[in-house]
């Protein structure tokens, strides 16, 4: 089992920027790929970044890139999405996700996701 919990999420002015932290525990984080997607309000979760075991690969969805910038800190068992340039559009809840394929992740493969968290808020106002 692995548990995750983000933080970091909040309020922010469009423009501004935000960082998130995934905090994981269990059993070995860097075994995972780990992953955000996020949930708007009245829309279906989607996919917004995901990062491989080492770190060596990343993967955007198109409206991030650019912008977003995901990482991770094996030796503290914690993964991050640094975001910039804030956009109202990308108010929602940012779930972290970890996953035994990455190649899974960014296919969008249905169950590609093993382990989630419980989210956190992040709201951009304009």
């Amino acid at each position: 089992q692995v548990q995750l919990v983000e933080s970091g999420g909040g309020l922010v002015q469009a423009g501004g920027s935000l960082r998130l932290s995934c905090a994981a525990s269990g059993r070995t984080f860097g075994s995972y790929a780990m992953a955000w997607f996020r949930q708007a309000p009245g829309k279906e979760r989607e996919f917004v970044a995901v990062i491989s075991r080492t770190g060596g690969s990343r993967y955007y969805v198109d409206s991030v890139k650019g912008r977003f910038t995901i990482s991770r800190d094996n030796a503290k068992n914690t993964g991050y999405l640094q975001m910039n340039s804030l956009k109202p559009e990308d108010t929602a809840v940012y779930y972290c996700a970890a996953s035994g394929v990455y190649g899974a992740v960014v296919a969008g493969t249905s169950n590609a996701v093993d382990y989630w968290g419980k989210g956190t808020l992040v709201t951009v106002s304009s």
